[in-house]
């Protein structure tokens, strides 16, 4: 079995060849770097040039702390960096764009994070402006890289399940949205800052469905204006279907992040190990059965990575091997298109009560 895996090992290692790095500067010094996007870099032996923030001494405590040699006074002062030549942005999607056109502007490759944009439509916008000047952009969408996920679609890609019939996502935690003072007034919430992880990797899976249906609420005495509870189906016209549920109010010490993939030749299960106790976690577990290799009953893939840190390295690690190869990244802003687009939709759908289909 250990021989079987290699391929699905190969496929999830996180490898950045020393000459594919180039330096890096990081706009935003949130808790979203200090916690995942430095360690991931640090361990990964990439170059950060400089950082920059809104809020000096925060960006100053974050260089500290990770030997960061440089702090931007500001965006212009880091575009003076002829040095810099990938700049990751990791700001909410509000203020993500206008940073980006200068970014791209600029002649630099960018790693954005998620969501990408406020709306497909300057998403769309901002992939254009980047193929246009030749320049490398990709969605921070780091679930496509969580070892587990990653191992799922690549069984999935070998075969080993046959055809992909459904996928679901389950997860039913407690999370503190409040404490993110930017997200207390957030109208739009739990879709848009926390199970677009999940209806990405449903759309990497599966690909974009015809239709989505979507109930959206909140909680009871709850402190943030957005929802926080969220049930999404998908339609496909294969005939293949998808659910996400995803709730953030549960207090009783029996919390849950599950996943399934069901195909016609067998399935693929596991957890989300990082909610579990997020933001340390733990790994993912993963077990396929398929007809296909002939396992024995449920057969376990052995999981060593955690979703934070590790699974940051990935998004930057593929945005530097598409610079160096001239290929694409894992999640390239022109795919991420799609992902906005489907939220766009599951939005429409809660508010109007009925089914919501994407189109072309």
């Amino acid at each position: 079995m250990i021989d079987l895996f290699a391929p699905v090992a190969e496929f999830c290692a996180i490898e950045i060849p020393r000459a594919h790095r180039l330096p890096i500067a990081i706009v935003g010094a949130g808790a979203i770097v200090a916690t995942a996007h430095l360690p991931a870099y640090r361990s990964a032996g990439l170059e950060i040039a400089g950082i920059t923030d809104i809020d000096p001494g925060r960006a100053r405590e974050v260089a500290s702390r990770f030997g960061v040699p440089v702090v931007y006074r500001d965006l212009d002062e880091l575009l003076a960096d002829e040095r810099v030549r990938v700049v990751d942005v990791a700001v909410p999607s509000q203020a993500q764009p206008e940073i980006a056109r200068r970014v791209l502007r600029s002649g630099r490759h960018m790693l954005g994070q998620k969501p990408f944009a406020p709306d497909a439509g300057i998403a769309r916008e901002l992939a254009d402006l980047a193929a246009d000047r030749g320049l490398v952009l990709a969605v921070n969408q780091q679930l496509r890289f969580d070892e587990g996920i990653a191992a799922t679609y690549r069984m999935a890609e070998l075969g080993w399940i046959g055809d992909v019939t459904a996928v679901t996502f389950d997860v039913d935690i407690d999370t503190d949205f409040a404490s993110w003072d930017w997200l207390r007034e957030a109208p739009r919430l739990e879709i848009m800052y926390h199970s677009i992880h999940y209806h990405d990797a449903v759309r990497w899976l599966l690909g974009q469905p015809e239709s989505v249906f979507c109930a959206a609420g909140r909680e009871a005495g709850q402190r943030v204006a957005g929802e926080t509870w969220t049930v999404s189906t998908y339609t496909y016209a294969s005939g293949a279907r998808a659910l996400v549920h995803s709730r953030h109010a549960n207090r009783w010490g029996d919390q849950s992040a599950t996943f399934r993939v069901e195909g016609t030749r067998g399935a693929i299960r596991g957890t989300l190990g990082m909610l579990y106790d997020y933001p340390h976690g733990r790994p993912d577990t993963l077990a396929v059965r398929s007809e296909v290799i002939g396992t024995d009953g449920w057969v376990p893939y052995p999981v060593t990575t955690r979703w934070i840190p590790d699974a940051f390295a990935g998004p930057v690690a593929s945005l530097l091997a598409a610079v160096a190869t001239g290929g694409e990244p894992r999640s390239p802003a022109r795919d991420n298109v799609g992902t906005l687009r489907l939220v766009e939709a599951l939005y429409e759908s809660s508010r109007a009560g009925t089914s919501v289909g994407l189109g072309p």
